[in-house]
């Protein structure tokens, strides 16, 4: 399984699209800051969409087209499945955490 993924660092703040085989542990890198790069620059620690892919070769190009989407396109496919712009985190790490998953909270 392949996974198309967009980080956040706020509600329509900055946004970082990629692709992994491994969503939990790329997640968790991009979480814990251990990825150098726009990601760490940019404090894109929110896994804000994801969707899954049987086919790399198809994963990879849909992850390009995302980064070459216009931000509006970007805003809408987020928000057409996660509309509070909460972590899914809570979703991919198991059913015992999703008591914890709240609202995306925008920086004081």
């Amino acid at each position: 399984m392949y996974f198309v993924y967009i980080m956040a660092n706020r509600k329509h703040g900055a946004l970082y699209t990629g692709v992994t085989n491994d969503l939990l542990r790329r997640a968790s890198e991009h979480r814990e800051g251990l990825m150098p790069g726009f990601t760490k620059t940019h404090g894109c620690k929110t896994l804000v969409w994801f969707e899954p892919h049987d086919d790399i070769e198809f994963a990879i190009t849909r992850e390009k087209r995302i980064k070459k989407w216009l931000r509006p396109w970007k805003d809408r496919l987020i928000e057409e499945q996660n509309p509070d712009w909460r972590d899914l985190w809570w979703e991919i790490i198991g059913p015992q955490a999703s008591a914890e998953s709240t609202p995306y909270q925008a920086d004081p």
